[in-house]
């Protein structure tokens, strides 16, 4: 008995020794690793600061051991601040089961290695940005249940050896740049419950054989590209709660058998390209509590969706679809938990919806961009809890219900584009949380209440493009929180309150288009967070304050149609500004240089001023210069050759001042130029031929300066051009036969230079002139072309002051939209083409014209000699003497009978000399007139339409 104990102790003894020291050696070994590991990782955070091999490994940070402290089981550094790369020797962990190195700054490779950890359980890998592909390694880990690898650049596609791992439970891979399809493999996951794919690249259809997923609960894949229908197959997925497929490309109709999934919870379809109607089942899930269909091509009238089985519905969401209708029914019931209904963007109609003044849970309600109508409800204050209305785009009618008042949580209610008509009813001023206030375009009036301003929240408002009159409220700086103001186009009088200058947080004012009077408070140097000041067309006065040079932040300055005068400099010590437009003011002075300092200006205004001196050559320095704007002016000087830098430069506009010196030939190297004019002002020389290349050209104007030599050829290579104005200069030579290359011409004006030769035929191929083709007071010689039939828009022609001879061509009586025509003064012959009868006389006199009975009475030159001259002149006087004679005799008996009457009479003697028939010259076409004004303005608002401040062009641009 006791010789059999020893041997037994002494076997027991070795057995336990020979299990220590594997197990030691095992620990020791996943110490040697776990240091080995370490050396991969940049430790910002000081995570292995612990890890010594003087101490236990069970102790170390974001290590986990077995229970008998044997093996590493788990990992987890997940937002340590860890960086580098995840080492391969991690699969040297063969007991490793949990692995979680989330949320770090790994990069690199995701290590095939891994797939050697086979009691691996969970790896979590997710927000780093990490590369490549999946390996397919992976597919090794038998026992894997959870897999989150998302929010990578990880690329590639879906292994579709993911279908073995036939233990998953949860597979995260959203946020990263996946593509392919999703591989049918994924219905042998019998156990996932979670499947996260959304914003990625996946296309193709959804795998009928998903249904196989028995166990699902979440299916998210949206943001992707995915195509074809819904299938219906998911209605066999009666575990799943949350169905997320939004901005995809699916079609086809909603399947109506996702209403047998009895517990869902969110379905979210928004931002595809489905049809048809909302299958009522659906509607009518019984646990459904978000519903987002919007922005589909679905329609149907919702009014026939029926609600009442649901009431767990806390948001529904079918906007940007074309449902018509008026509202569901039974969407809200006494003990409803809805907070956010948003329909806007359909077809829906009627009166506003009195289902939802049972809605006292609702919070967010959008019904606009629809055709609602009528006057909005008393009982709006019904919805107690609402923070956000939205009802603009409608069409509204009525008041504003003075019960808004009574809407206390309200934050933004947005109202604009209706026909509200009447004031702010002053019950606003009770709204202390209302933060966002849009009333533009609506048809109110009245004043802006003073109560409005004890909205201490306010930090937007809106009232652009109504009838508001009156001044704006003195207090107005107790709105602190003010941002965003904007009272453009309305009927506003008075000054600027001083106390404006207190909303210290405001960053965009806008007040143009009104009648507001005075000079600018000083109390505008206090807002330095302002960003856009837009004043235009007001009625302001008086010099800018120096204190508006504190404004460092503004980027945007409109003060444009004002009655401002003195200096500019005020306006141009923000180094921010990108646009400035000080048109039709009274300032004068020199620019000053320092405006150059704002690198981003893009558009400089100043025209219909009385500023003088030279261009700053420091412009040269605004490379995105793309509007430069100084007509109307006293400028002087050359144009500063820096400007040649300003590559951008689109408008180059400079008409009316004392400019002089050459028309300068890097003028030729602005390629974006749209519009030069230079005109009516002293420039000397040449045309420059560089202006041929600068093919984006519309508009060229150097009329009216003393520009002499010939009209280059090279200006037919503006294919674009619009209009061609060189008319009053010295510009002598032939007319360059290469203009019958600007096909886009529709006007073209010549006149009163000396240009010499005939009338190029090629001008008859520009057939979209329409507003005039003027070649007059020159010294054009040979006939007019027949190829000016051609020119079949063409609304005035004047060729007269020339040396034109020959027959007019008979094909010009096609021209149809002639309406004014002027041939006089030149030597054509022949008879007058009857179809020109509906033309005056004097539009052919002082030619050579046969006449044929009664045909021609006024065409023909006259000469007088001067015997009959001198008979004419003394007739003339000799009855102007009889007259003033028989006249003073008149009032000299009328002032003795009639002392009282006489001052009536002299009233009336006054209106009696006007002559009995003007000169039908005069009354029939004045030629300089029309190019003076009307035309020449009518056709820069034409083309450059952009420029024009009309309600419709700029109904939502701030300045």
């Amino acid at each position: 008995m006791g010789s059999c104990t020893i041997p037994n102790t002494i076997l027991l003894f070795v057995v336990l020794g020979s299990f220590l020291k594997a197990s030691l050696g095992a620990i020791s070994n996943d110490s040697f690793w776990l240091l080995k590991i370490q050396l991969q990782f940049n430790d910002s955070m000081g995570v292995f600061s612990n890890w010594s091999p003087s101490s236990s490994i069970c102790t170390w940070n974001g290590i986990q051991c077995s229970d008998d402290q044997t093996r590493v089981v788990g990992m987890n550094l997940s937002n340590s601040g860890l960086s580098g790369s995840i080492s391969p020797d991690i699969s040297r962990l063969v007991s490793l089961q949990k692995l979680d190195l989330s949320m770090n700054y790994l990069t690199g490779l995701i290590p095939p290695e891994l797939g050697q950890l086979q009691d691996l359980q969970e790896l979590l890998l997710f927000s780093n940005y990490l590369s490549g592909q999946i390996p397919v390694e992976l597919s090794h880990l038998k026992k894997l249940q959870v897999l989150r690898i998302g929010d990578n650049q990880l690329t590639g596609e879906i292994i579709e050896s993911i279908g073995e791992l036939t233990e998953l439970r949860v597979l995260a891979l959203a946020y990263c740049q996946f593509n392919g399809s999703i591989p049918s493999q994924i219905g042998n996951l019998k156990q996932l419950k979670s499947l996260n794919l959304q914003v990625n690249n996946f296309g193709g259809t959804i795998p009928k054989e998903i249904s196989g997923c028995q166990e699902l609960q979440d299916f998210a894949a949206s943001n992707n590209k995915l195509e074809g229908e819904v299938p219906s197959s998911m209605g066999q997925l009666k575990s799943l709660q949350i169905l997320n497929l939004a901005n995809n490309t699916l079609t086809g109709s909603i399947p109506l058998e996702l209403s047998g999934i009895s517990i869902l919870k969110y379905l979210n379809l928004l931002g595809n390209r489905l049809s048809g109607e909302i299958p009522l089942e659906v509607v009518q899930l019984p646990q459904l509590q978000i519903l987002d269909l919007s922005r589909n091509n679905l329609s149907g009238n919702i009014s026939l969706l029926d609600f009442k089985e649901n009431k767990n519905l806390e948001a529904l969401a079918l906007s940007g679809n074309s449902f018509t209708g008026g509202f569901p029914k039974n969407l809200c019931s006494q003990n409803s938990s809805l907070r956010t209904v948003l329909l806007l963007g359909n077809h829906l109609s009627g009166n506003f919806p009195s289902e939802l003044l049972k809605c006292s849970s609702l919070e967010v309600l959008d019904i606009s961009d629809n055709n609602f109508e009528n006057e909005l409800p008393s009982q709006l204050d019904k919805m107690q809890s609402l923070t956000n209305l939205l009802l603009n785009n409608n069409s509204f009618s009525g008041g504003l219900p003075p019960e808004i008042g009574n809407l206390t949580n309200l934050v933004s209610l947005y109202l604009f584009d209706n026909m509200i008509t009447g004031e702010i009813p002053t019950e606003i001023g009770k709204l202390q949380k209302l933060s966002v206030l849009y009333l533009y375009d609506t048809q109110m009036s009245g004043n802006i209440p003073n109560e409005l301003m004890n909205c201490s929240s306010l930090s937007e408002i809106d009232f652009f493009g109504n009838h508001f009159s009156g001044p704006i409220p003195d207090t107005i700086g107790k709105l602190k929180n003010l941002v965003f103001l904007q009272l453009r186009q309305n009927d506003l009088s008075g000054p600027i309150p001083i106390s404006l200058g207190y909303c210290k947080k405001l960053q965009t004012l806008s007040l143009g288009d009104n009648k507001l009077t005075g000079s600018l408070p000083k109390t505008f140097g206090y807002l330095t967070d302002l960003t856009l000041l837009s004043l235009y067309n007001n009625s302001f006065e008086g010099p800018l304050p120096e204190s508006l040079s504190l404004l460092k932040n503004l980027t945007i300055i409109n003060v444009s149609h004002n009655k401002f005068y003195g200096s500019v400099s005020p306006v141009t010590s923000s180094s921010m500004l990108s646009l400035l437009d000080l048109t039709n003011n009274s300032f004068s002075g020199p620019i000053p240089s320092e405006l150059a300092l704002a690198k981003n200006l893009m558009r400089i205004r100043l025209a219909h001023n009385h500023l003088n001196g030279t261009i700053p050559s420091e412009f040269g320095q605004l490379k995105d210069l793309n509007f430069l704007d100084l007509s109307s002016n006293n400028f002087t000087g050359e144009l500063p050759s820096q400007i040649s830098n300003c590559k951008k430069i689109s408008h180059f506009l400079l008409s009316n001042n004392q400019f002089s010196g050459i028309v300068p030939s890097w003028l030729g190297t602005l390629n974006d130029l749209g519009e030069l004019d230079i005109s009516s002002n002293k420039f000397t020389g040449t045309i420059p031929h560089e202006l041929g290349n600068c093919s984006k050209l519309l508009k060229l104007s150097l009329n009216q300066n003393m520009l002499s030599g010939q009209i280059p050829k090279e200006l037919g290579n503006l294919t674009g051009l619009n209009v061609l104005k060189l008319q009053r200069n010295n510009l002598s030579g032939t007319i360059p036969e290469t203009l019958g290359g600007c096909k886009k011409l529709f006007e073209l004006r010549l006149s009163e230079n000396t240009l010499t030769g005939s009338i190029p035929p090629e001008l008859g191929t520009l057939t979209e002139l329409q507003v005039i083709l003027d070649l007059s007071t020159n010294n054009l010689t040979g006939e007019i072309p027949s190829s000016l039939s051609n020119l079949i828009k063409l609304e005035r022609l004047n060729l007269s002051y020339n040396q034109l001879n020959g027959h007019i061509p008979q094909s010009l009586g096609t021209l149809t939209s002639l309406h004014a025509l002027n041939l006089t003064h030149n030597h054509l012959s022949g008879k007058i083409p009857t179809t020109f009868q509906n033309f005056p006389p004097n539009s052919f006199s002082y030619n050579n014209f046969t006449c044929d009975g009664t045909s021609c009475p006024l065409t023909a030159r006259h000469e007088l000699s001067n015997a009959a001259a001198a008979g004419i002149v003394v007739a003339i006087v000799f009855s102007a003497t009889v007259i003033c004679l028989y006249l003073l005799y008149l009032m000299l008996r009328i002032w003795c009978k009639w002392k009282q009457a006489s001052i009536a009479d002299g009233g009336n003697g006054g209106g009696v000399v006007v002559g009995k028939d003007g000169d039908l010259s005069d009354e029939y076409w004045d030629l300089n007139k029309i190019k003076k004004k009307d035309v020449s303005v009518s056709m820069t608002s034409c083309i450059f339409n952009q420029d024009s401040m009309s309600r419709e062009s700029s109904k939502r641009i701030l300045v």
